[in-house]
């Protein structure tokens, strides 16, 4: 659920969805966290246009999720 604890980040992660196994197409987001402030710990697939985020808590204080920091890349025109 989404009170597991997320240990670590993202690194050029593909959200595909779900039954999908062919090849990698523009649209199939790509998300990266693994650099210094980045805290995307987990991405869920919704829709072609949703996706379900989950922020690692901050290092100091694991009460606060107050900002996020993260990339994206493979978007297709309109996405």
């Amino acid at each position: 659920g989404s009170d597991d604890i997320i240990a670590g980040n993202v690194s050029k992660f593909t959200v595909l969805p779900p039954g999908y196994c062919g090849q990698l197409k523009k649209g199939h987001l790509i998300f990266d966290a693994c650099f210094e402030s980045g805290n995307l710990g987990r991405v869920d697939h919704v829709t072609e246009f949703e996706y379900d985020l989950f922020i690692r808590p901050d290092t100091c204080n694991p009460r606060f999720r107050v900002w996020f920091n993260f990339t994206v890349e493979n978007v297709k025109e309109s996405q």
